[in-house]
């Protein structure tokens, strides 16, 4: 999982946002792990569930990780300063994003993480 994120970490660009959908344990976190060692951040990713946004910075783009499982309405959402997310040259990365897609720009890269029958995961890039 780790390895697919770091050839998306290739395309990534100030502003991106990039939302991952999918049930516990598919993989989006450790898809982030490799996304953000790609761009040359140290930093140990983790995921954000409890926190709801940790900061990745020092590589060649900052990564704002966000997790949108715990929340349950689009203004605790706004209120954690999503707009400023948006308007930094970073990028975005959102867990859970299916809850308010409303939020997501038009330009939003989609991904989708499943759990297979025989516990192997499955990553799409959705158009």
């Amino acid at each position: 999982m780790t390895n697919l994120g770091r050839d998306a970490a290739g395309d990534a660009r100030s502003g991106s946002v990039i939302a991952l959908v999918g049930g516990l344990g598919a993989g989006k976190t450790h898809w982030t792990k490799g996304l953000v060692a790609a761009l040359g951040c140290p930093l140990d990713v983790t995921s954000p569930t409890f926190s709801l946004v940790h900061e990745y910075r020092g590589g060649r783009l900052d990564v704002f990780h966000l997790d949108f499982y715990r929340l349950e309405s689009a203004a605790e959402v706004i209120a954690l300063g999503w707009d400023e997310y948006l308007d930094d040259a970073g990028i975005v990365v959102v867990e859970w994003a299916d809850k308010f897609p409303e939020l997501l720009p038009p330009n939003t890269i989609w991904w989708r993480f499943t759990v297979e029958p025989d516990e192997s995961r499955t990553v799409e890039r959705l158009a």
